[in-house]
């Protein structure tokens, strides 16, 4: 089975780093993210831009430049794309034009917006040029969405309701969910279900190694909102696999979002809704 994983992380962010050494376990480095894709047979990782400059509790901060990439990547990769990260306290004028250059970069293959790590609102004036990039070259708009991985997030700008108002505004432009909107999910599913341009990935459910991962599958009750809002939906070709790595291995990963998933959907939810989401990555794709 071919399979795309539509949520990772490689920058230099001190909390992936610590998560990585201390809970989940992995190597977090360019050639422990390969290892790991090999491993699982993965056809194409797609990465989230991120930069840290102040560091400590939290990330992202009010410093990077937009647009924020991977540092962790090396110049080129056959296997890697990402998606540039959106600092909405850096999008004047020159940072747009900066925004749109990086675009026409063959690996960059979509926009991310980091709501609830910055106090900003899907529907604020601030991202309406990123929109219209978007919609320009386009290229898919993706949305942290739910639980955020700090204290110092602020939750009411992540509510997947939010994200209503952004989608029927903006109809010719695709959109994702990240996290599914968890856990929240029914509202997120409610959303996707309305909306024809709205999607999500299935990354960052978990947060942990092997171990963690089957003890909340042994947990009665844990995801129970989870098989709801995927029942509610009821079309999971708007669904897309992702890991959140490096907050959790890819391998028992794999596995636990398949015991979620009819196994006539795992084709479209681990590869064909990607292509379809992110058009740019059918040349790397062989």
């Amino acid at each position: 089975m071919k399979i795309i994983d539509a949520h990772i992380h490689l920058s230099h962010i001190e909390t992936f780093q610590h998560t990585a050494k201390h809970i989940s376990h992995v190597d977090y480095s360019y050639k422990g993210l390969r290892k790991e894709m090999e491993q699982c047979d993965i056809s194409l990782a797609i990465g989230m831009g991120l930069r840290e400059i102040e560091g400590g509790e939290g990330f992202p901060d009010s410093l990077p430049r937009t647009p924020m990439g991977m540092d962790m990547m090396p110049a080129s990769s056959d296997s890697i794309v990402y998606c540039a990260g959106v600092n909405p306290y850096r999008l004047q004028k020159q940072e747009l034009l900066h925004l749109e250059n990086e675009l026409l970069k063959p690996e960059v293959v979509g926009i991310k917006i980091y709501l609830g790590y910055y106090p900003f609102y899907a529907h604020d004036k601030v991202y309406e040029p990123v929109y219209k990039l978007a919609k320009l070259h386009r290229m898919p708009v993706i949305f942290h969405s739910g639980d955020t991985y700090s204290e110092r997030g602020l939750l009411k700008y992540a509510h997947p309701l939010t994200l209503d108002e952004v989608a029927v505004k903006h109809r010719e432009v695709t959109f994702v969910m990240a996290h599914f909107g968890d856990p929240w999910m029914l509202d997120a599913a409610e959303v996707i279900y309305k909306n024809s341009n709205m999607y999500a990935d299935l990354s960052g459910l978990i947060v942990g190694d092997e171990e963690e991962v089957s003890r909340i599958l042994r947990t009665p009750h844990y995801f129970d909102h989870f098989k709801h809002a995927f029942a509610y939906c009821d079309n999971y070709d708007k669904f897309m696999f992702g890991t959140d790595w490096p907050l959790v291995k890819i391998k028992p990963y794999i596995d636990f979002i398949k015991s979620y998933v009819p196994s006539s959907s795992w084709n479209d939810v681990f590869y064909n809704t990607a292509c379809h989401v992110y058009p740019k990555i059918k040349q790397y794709l062989r």
